[in-house]
């Protein structure tokens, strides 16, 4: 259920489920896309359960870095992965000293055409999903998703 807390990127695509649900929970794939270019993932490390680890090391094109860690909150393979950045591994409340944090509910269901791609950035505050939404999440996570779905098929 989308609230105004919530920011949501839905789309059909036409790879499998399971290409979007290796995207997201592979660590080795993860970093060949997750980062909208020029930035890149250079690390990512996760722990497929609840609790577990949702980590991830980007760099820009001038050296710039942006390490995050997150809690795992669900995983339902092959269609939901839930992760937090409100959190940290073990369930480990965490202080968001820039920015704001968010969960991340990705969806992936098989339709017509393909799968529907859900993926909802879930804010403790309007404003932040605001402040996200302005940031350009669509733009970025659309992008971002562009790239997953080039790597079809996953070698």
């Amino acid at each position: 259920m989308a609230t105004h807390h919530d920011i949501v990127l839905e789309r059909i695509v036409e790879v499998p489920v399971e290409h979007l649900w290796r995207g997201w929970t592979d660590p080795s794939v993860l970093v060949r896309w997750f980062t909208p270019a020029p930035w890149v993932t250079t690390e990512a490390e996760l722990d497929l359960r609840p609790g577990g680890i949702f980590r991830t090391v980007m760099q820009g094109p001038d050296g710039e870095r942006n390490e995050g860690a997150g809690c795992v909150l669900e995983v339902v393979e092959p269609n939901r992965f839930v992760w937090t950045s409100a959190l940290g591994p073990g369930f480990v409340p965490t202080s968001v000293t820039e920015g704001f944090a968010f969960t991340a509910i990705l969806e992936f269901d098989v339709v017509d055409g393909g799968t529907r791609y859900r993926a909802t950035a879930r804010h403790g505050k309007p404003d932040d999903a605001a402040t996200h939404a302005a940031m350009g999440f669509e733009a970025g996570w659309g992008a971002a998703l562009d790239q997953l779905l080039a790597l079809w098929p996953l070698a």
